[in-house]
């Protein structure tokens, strides 16, 4: 399922250079009654995890034409290693960290990926907490969770809601889509992004990224299972490394005639509308008008499905594709190369 138009990435921008705001003082009303089960259970959530929330504002140079925005982050190593969502810190010039303890600092960026809208930071001081990526592969439709950030500048706010559901697609900034997003109700504004979404049990399970504009509780997380993989490469080689054959392509439905000709099932595939010289599809001979049906034994039916294909595992590696061309069928090895 796919969300285009209608996405909001959940960016609080503001016009002028207002401070950062401080973290409210929080306490909880004693009445006799003792807590139910639901409350505890979010009270201990946030109480092990808002340590670990940051509070982001970023200024941007005379020149960008940007305004100044601010967001949510989160600590998720003990050397000072966070993170945000892309859309937050892309095209600042200082990103400034407030703490939920009332402590300031600032923060570098290590790299973003908009292919995930996921960013790395590191802070030039000690956050009071961290809180290390949960998995999200054993969660649940109807699993409590609970949202931790910043909307609209008010720090460390907590909302809770359920897993609405799991594995959605949703389409970044960039025009690619990111896979195994979590679908949750609760409730998401701008300034949110970049937040933890966090289990009962205080596992992070999300990053907050976006909410459908004019719905009620359609907010979406990128899944910690994306998110840990994003990082790891942005702390290794400073981006996430992905493949590329160097071809256009566009997505194409397969006439009826075709698919029972060559016993396809599947109505979609990938033409090559132009290749790049030199590149890894001209070096295997691959043409422009082939028709792409699957790379490395994977059905191929849109050009998404190419660009999910292509992961850093594939680069430099014999990788076979199956192409129809002027009504043969064609197995062709390529040999991916890193996109830049």
């Amino acid at each position: 399922m796919t969300y285009d138009a209608d996405v909001e990435f959940i960016l609080d921008q503001t016009s002028g250079s207002s401070d950062l705001a401080g973290p409210a003082e929080a306490g909880l009303a004693h009445d006799g009654d003792p807590l139910d089960a639901y409350s505890q259970a979010v009270i201990a959530a946030a109480d092990a995890v808002s340590p670990a929330v940051l509070h982001l504002q970023t200024r941007r140079s005379e020149k960008r034409p940007h305004p100044a925005a601010t967001g949510s982050g989160m600590v998720f190593t003990g050397d000072g290693f966070a993170l945000t969502n892309s859309h937050v810190v892309q095209g600042a010039s200082r990103i400034e960290v407030a703490f939920n303890d009332g402590g300031r600092t600032h923060a570098d960026l290590i790299g973003d990926d908009p292919d995930t809208d996921l960013a790395v930071l590191r802070l030039h001081a000690a956050a009071p907490g961290w809180a290390p990526l949960g998995d999200s592969k054993a969660l649940r439709s109807g699993q409590l969770v609970i949202a931790i950030g910043n909307p609209l500048g008010f720090a460390c706010t907590v909302t809770a809601g359920v897993v609405s559901a799991l594995g959605r697609s949703l389409r970044s900034r960039s025009g690619r889509l990111i896979d195994d997003v979590l679908q949750t109700d609760a409730a998401l504004n701008p300034g949110n992004s970049g937040g933890p979404l966090v289990t009962a049990q205080g596992a992070i399970i999300g990053i907050n990224t976006a909410v459908i504009r004019g719905a009620q509780g359609l907010c979406f997380a990128v899944s910690s299972a994306t998110a840990s993989v994003v990082a790891s490469q942005i702390l290794r080689f400073g981006r996430v490394r992905r493949g590329a054959l160097g071809i256009a392509g566009e997505t194409i439905h397969l006439p009826r005639r075709m698919m029972l000709q060559h016993g396809l099932s599947r109505e979609g595939a990938v033409r090559i509308a132009g290749v790049q010289p030199d590149g890894p599809a001209a070096r295997a001979g691959l043409r422009e008008g082939d028709v792409i049906l699957a790379l490395a034994a994977q059905p191929v039916e849109a050009i998404d499905d190419l660009y999910r294909l292509l992961s850093a595992d594939r680069i430099d590696l014999p990788c076979r594709v199956e192409v129809l061309r002027d009504g043969r069928r064609l197995s062709i090895d390529v040999v991916p190369r890193e996109r830049r």
